[in-house]
């Protein structure tokens, strides 16, 4: 199981984001590829993951083929979209989150027991997600590599968390997908045991400690 120490930013009002983040924040890598024979594709996702007094911070970054941004307002099919997901589920709940962010920021935010019995996240509360997302690719908008970063901010007590009592861990995966992009992928931080692609299965989640 693969595990990830999220540690506590300090300061922040102090210097920006950026630097906080590049000198405090854990680095995580998403790279396993855990069905290859059908989907060999892995662009470059990794970033930095921490927390504040009150937010979860995570900083993805992606290099690689294809953009596809088709999802233009929260809580609708960001997977489809180039996405980066994050999943957590906080310990004594049989309940999960699911956080799927496309290029653009827009966020698909979830929570329930399983695939079927997903419940959206209102929107009140998806839009007290702070996220920042920036885009750099090929001016043709054909071909070649695009770059591209979401930073998102997620406060505790949307996952029902007291954030002056913490618990000491918390379990989940981080994921980078694209279903309908030209090269599909389904990319994993902890490996997922399955016979086809399915990020809805919390016992491969890892370990994140607070």
């Amino acid at each position: 199981m693969t595990a990830l120490r999220i540690p506590l930013l300090a300061g922040l009002e102090e210097t920006d984001m950026d630097t906080a983040l590049e000198l405090g924040g854990a680095r995580f890598i998403v790279d396993r590829v855990n069905w290859p024979d059908a989907f060999p594709y892995a662009p470059l996702c990794g970033g930095r993951i921490a927390r504040t007094e009150d937010s979860l911070i995570v900083d993805f970054h992606v290099s690689g083929l294809d953009l596809r941004v088709q999802n233009l307002s929260d809580n609708q099919r960001q997977w489809e979209d180039s996405c980066c997901e994050l999943f957590l589920q906080v310990p004594g709940d049989d309940a999960y989150f699911n956080f799927e962010i496309n290029a653009a920021g827009k966020i698909l935010a979830a929570r329930g027991t399983g695939r079927g019995d997903r419940v959206k996240l209102s929107d009140e509360d998806v839009a007290g997600i702070i996220r920042v997302a920036s885009v750099e690719g090929p001016q043709d908008h054909e071909g070649g590599i695009w770059d591209w970063r979401v930073l998102v901010l997620i406060p505790f007590e949307l996952l029902g968390l007291d954030p002056d009592n913490l618990p000491a861990k918390l379990r989940g995966n981080i994921y980078k997908c694209g279903d309908k992009t030209a090269h599909p992928h389904f990319v994993t931080w902890n490996p997922v045991g399955t016979p086809s692609p399915d990020f809805h299965r919390p016992e491969f989640f890892g370990e994140f400690s607070l």
